[in-house]
């Protein structure tokens, strides 16, 4: 005895059908036919010729009565009324079938109320999955889901029932456990708004991702964090993670069972204070790509990410650069395109990265990358750099090789290049300025710049030498002579100095000098 087929296992859900309108296309009538399953609802529009293939399949395959199809009309086919009339026939075929088959839809009728598009898409993946799996798996290409896949096999997996109950081995769940259980590369590609002509709402759909145990990569977009779940369970397996449009916190995504405790800590870690939890880190992932999200602040939950190399958090909303001092393996940064207008000390948070790119913010100043010493790429195109000046703090770092400086003011300065090319001095012809290589003409004018230089400053200097001594004399000149502290200056001896070359006689020879006795002291006596 064969089987009956019944492809979609279900909870018993409301559902309708209801055709509400119709509309000419060339020289045929187009039905409009509203379906309601729970609180989805959506539109199919077919023609006659469609009701009559669908009924051809029911009869064969479920041995439905042949007569319950309404004829088509031959003569007027397209009058308003006739057409009217068989609206309300194949309505109420409609309804007959779902009455008839209260507890499952089968295959061909799902497929033409599009059952299959919308809330019974897990049974799709499943015929696709089974003829193409292995094939996919041993490519080791990048699958990708939607979450109204994913929502629907979430939703099937809690349903108490077989993954196989009629007797149909395409359709058996089981394809899709064996095969999310082995992929190693998946991506989540959300939309906005309605999908099709339903009112579902991809972004509000939750799926689990905990049934994933071998995935080293997944790129998640245009979805919401709080609909995802169980990526926490990715954290042994996971390598590379990129989230985009999807989130405004990293913590939402790197910690998401952070609400839950009001103090956590990284498991491993030592902490003086009193933790609520320790939450295991990401143990094999290396690069992290959250660009085009709305994160405004690198937050703690970075600590769990320590083995990260590739960093890229651009297009985001960051007004400040904290937390990066827990990456000790940072290579890879790219802050590009967020709100950054000063970046102070870069080398106590980015440690010795190579590769930086701060392209789009609003930078005026360098002085914080004066330590990035191990940097070998840097892009700066499209910030406020205006002076020149800056460049010193940079053209000092002996690994730089590409610089960028593109779409900032002092582009527009004359000779822009080779000014800057110049504060390199010896190393000009090792740096590639906003992604041109150094021509030997730059370099011969650079030669020139040099020159000048040296020569200002030699010049500077002399004039700076001539004028301390020129000081020096001028104060020199100006200083009072310089007596003994022992020995203070008296009246005679001023005299002396005032009235040379007058003849002077030693006080022995004094007649004075003998009469006022030894006790008065040495004495100059001038003899006129």
């Amino acid at each position: 005895m064969k089987m009956e087929s019944v492809p979609f296992p279900e909870e018993v859900l409301e559902r309708k059908v209801c055709i509400v309108g119709s509309e000419l296309v060339e020289n045929y009538t187009v039905y409009i036919i509203e379906v309601t399953d729970g609180d989805h609802r959506w539109t199919v529009k077919h023609r006659y010729s469609d009701f009559h293939d669908l009924h051809e399949k029911l009869t064969t395959e479920k041995n439905i009565d042949r007569g319950l199809l309404p004829p088509k009309k031959i003569l007027g086919k397209n009058s308003k009324s006739l057409v009217e009339q068989l609206q309300k026939e194949l309505e109420l075929y409609l309804q007959t079938l779902l009455l008839q088959f209260p507890q499952a839809t089968p295959t061909p009728l799902a497929c033409f109320l599009h059952f299959h598009l919308y809330v019974r898409s897990s049974v799709r993946l499943c015929v696709c999955l089974c003829a193409v799996g292995e094939q996919l798996l041993q490519a080791g290409e990048v699958f990708s889901l939607r979450p109204l896949q994913l929502y629907s096999v979430s939703q099937q997996l809690r349903l108490a029932k077989p993954t196989c109950c009629n007797g149909d081995a395409k359709t058996d769940l089981g394809h899709i456990l064996d095969f999310i259980c082995r992929l190693r590369y998946l991506k989540i590609s959300g939309t906005r708004g309605p999908v099709g002509t339903s009112n579902i709402q991809e972004s509000s759909l939750p799926f689990d991702l905990s049934v994933f145990k071998s995935l080293l990569q997944i790129e998640i977009s245009d979805c919401s964090s709080q609909q995802i779940q169980g990526l926490s369970s990715l954290r042994s397996t996971l390598a590379t993670m990129c989230i985009h449009r999807s989130t405004e916190t990293m913590m939402s995504i790197l910690v998401p069972e952070a609400s839950e405790f009001s103090q956590w800590e990284p498991e491993g870690a030592e902490s003086g204070c009193p933790v609520t939890a320790f939450i295991p880190v990401w143990r094999n992932l290396t690069t992290l790509d959250m660009s085009h999200n709305c994160i405004s602040t690198i937050d703690s939950s970075v600590k769990l990410i320590r083995k990260v190399e590739f960093l890229d958090l651009s297009y985001n909303q960051l007004s400040s650069v904290e937390n990066l001092q827990h990456l000790y393996n940072l290579v890879h940064v790219d802050l590009s395109y967020n709100s950054l207008r000063v970046l102070e000390a870069a080398h106590t948070r980015l440690g010795n990265i190579k590769t930086l790119s701060l392209a789009g913010n609003q930078l005026d100043r360098l002085t914080g990358l004066t330590k990035l010493y191990s940097l070998v790429n840097l892009d700066l195109s499209h910030n406020q750099l205006a002076q020149l000046e800056e460049i010193k703090n940079i053209s000092s770092l002996p690994c730089l090789e590409k610089l960028n400086l593109s779409s900032n003011p002092m582009c527009i300065i004359p000779d822009y290049r080779t000014k800057v090319l110049a504060l390199f001095g010896d190393r000009a012809a090792e740096v590639c300025l906003d992604g041109k290589v150094t021509t030997e003409k730059e370099l011969d004018t650079v030669e020139v710049l040099k020159a000048i230089q040296k020569a200002k400053e030699a010049k500077d200097k002399m004039s700076s030498s001539n004028k301390k001594i020129s000081e020096e004399t001028r104060l020199s000149a100006a200083a009072p002579p310089h007596f003994s502290s022992s020995s203070p200056p008296s009246s005679s001896a001023c005299c002396s100095s005032a009235v040379a070359p007058l003849a002077l006689t030693s006080s022995s020879s004094c007649p004075a000098q003998q009469a006022a006795g030894p006790s008065q002291g040495n004495h100059v006596c001038i003899r006129l």
